[in-house]
């Protein structure tokens, strides 16, 4: 029995006194709406990643004859790692293998750390035109106390496809709003967000408003009293409105955080309270900007607010380059494969920026773009950098130990190192190139299932093919 066809029954149960036709009309509305969302209710929703979650490491593993890509400690031919309880417990070219562990040879082949997508909406949302499975945007403009893992779905399809591409680690970002709320950082393997998440509040996330954008049309519609009228509308916020805004709930926040320092009384606000980390400077303050000017006055803020800066976007970091660089604030690019937007730009300005800003001396990290469609082409985003002048080594840094860092979690993933997490790839090359092949992927020690929902459909309609050729030739 389905989800909708329990539902239905049960109100049914409660209405029998209705009619017959009545109660036939519900269910035919209720089968209706559960068609319309995309069969969100459907049995095939629950199996909707294609994919078994693993149990987690029980014997230890060690891959042996790769050669390693540590991304922090040079690269080790024909060499080992021991995989232990979900940890590297060794790493070398001439390791003990701990007694009873598994060994795998993958000679030939390379290892590299997962790759880690620093701004993604992976688990949050599924189809974007079915509202029910978006959880990204909260009602409001200052929602500090939003966390996102709370509200990634493990079953989400998106999971599968990701971490196909050698993605093993993103940090969830809700949206909308002038403060959206907290990034999360999300082990793309386990049963529930709980058993997924390994940094619940990672980072504060603030959109600065734009000081050129185009004003906006308000007031009423048509004449008064005639068609289209309605109720006259305010004036939209002036730049510097907006921004003293920003200025005052900062303000507020920090009063609340030096009473409940002090110990006086204090009404609890759970906003202002989720904000206390990034003030203290326990987690960095994300901040979208593009352009020069907003680039510029988010700096100063953040300056003067004494918070740690990231600056995500960066379309036009690069002419602000010597300041970011001076003030050692990074950069999270999201527009590597973009188009540019200005006339006067050349093709490559988006392709050849991660490579102007290595050379200017700015750190940086590569997003796969926050559409969790997208995140799967994080390891793209940085092998065309790498097309248009960046180093290899460099842009494999922009999507792993430079994310982690950035991010407050470089202890745990980000380079291959004792002590940290097994989170790792098996490929047949660099990630970072298409043709590449991800032959096995390991998170926490966990030899993960490879399957995904495009391999699903692939061998699906191969199979239909060959079924119909063998008609045909029969």
């Amino acid at each position: 029995m389905t989800h909708t066809e329990t539902v239905t029954m049960n109100h049914s149960a409660s209405m029998t006194s209705q009619p017959t036709a009545r109660m036939n009309a519900m269910r035919v509305a209720a089968l209706a709406l559960a068609v319309s969302a995309g069969g969100v209710f459907a049995p095939a929703a629950a199996h909707a990643q294609v994919r078994m979650t693993v149990a987690p490491q029980e014997v230890p593993v060690v891959l042996r004859g790769a050669t390693i890509h540590t991304v922090t400690n040079g690269v080790i031919q024909n060499g080992m790692i021991v995989m232990d309880r979900g940890k590297i417990t060794a790493i070398g070219t001439n390791v003990e293998i701990p007694r009873g562990a598994k060994v795998v040879d993958v000679t030939g082949k390379h290892i590299y750390p997962g790759l880690i997508d620093a701004y993604s909406t992976v688990g949050i949302t599924e189809i974007g035109s079915v509202d029910v499975s978006n959880d990204i945007t909260e009602i409001g403009d200052f929602n500090p106390n939003v966390r996102a893992e709370v509200a990634v779905n493990a079953e989400s399809r998106h999971i599968g496809t990701t971490r196909s591409a050698g993605v093993l680690v993103a940090f969830s970002t809700p949206e909308g709003g002038v403060i959206s709320g907290l990034s999360s950082a999300m082990s793309l393997e386990g049963w529930t967000w709980e058993e997924m998440s390994m940094k619940g509040a990672a980072a504060l996330n603030v959109n600065w408003p734009d000081p050129n954008a185009r004003p906006r049309r308000f007031g009423g519609g048509g004449p008064p009293g005639g068609p289209g009228a309605r109720a006259p509308q305010p004036a939209p916020k002036t730049y510097a409105e907006q921004v003293e805004e920003i200025k005052s709930f900062f303000g507020e926040a920090r009063a609340y955080r030096d009473a409940v320092a002090a110990g006086q009384p204090f009404r609890t606000d759970s906003r202002y309270a989720a904000m206390i980390p990034a003030l203290k400077g326990d987690i960095p303050v994300v901040v979208a900007a593009e352009g020069v000017a907003q680039i510029n006055d988010a700096l100063t803020w953040g300056k003067e607010e004494g918070l740690k800066i990231v600056i995500r976007g960066g379309r036009d970091a690069i002419h602000v380059a010597e300041r970011l660089k001076a003030e050692n604030v990074p950069v999270i690019l999201t527009s590597t494969m973009a188009a540019p937007n200005r006339d006067y730009e050349g093709y490559d300005g988006a392709y050849s920026s991660p490579a102007k800003l290595h050379a200017a001396g700015v750190k940086f990290a590569i997003a796969g773009g926050s559409g969790a469609l997208y995140s799967y082409r994080l390891p793209w985003e940085a092998g065309v950098a790498v097309a248009f002048g960046l180093p290899e080594e460099e842009a494999l840094k922009a999507v792993t130990i430079n994310a982690a860092e950035f991010m407050g979690i470089a202890d745990k993933v980000g380079s291959l190192e004792v002590g940290k997490e097994a989170t790792l790839l098996i490929t047949t090359g660099t990630p970072l190139d298409m043709t590449t092949n991800i032959s096995q992927s390991y998170i926490q020690g966990r030899e993960i299932d490879m399957n995904d929902i495009q391999k699903h459909f692939f061998k699906k309609y191969m199979e239909k093919i060959k079924q119909q050729m063998k008609k045909i030739t029969s």
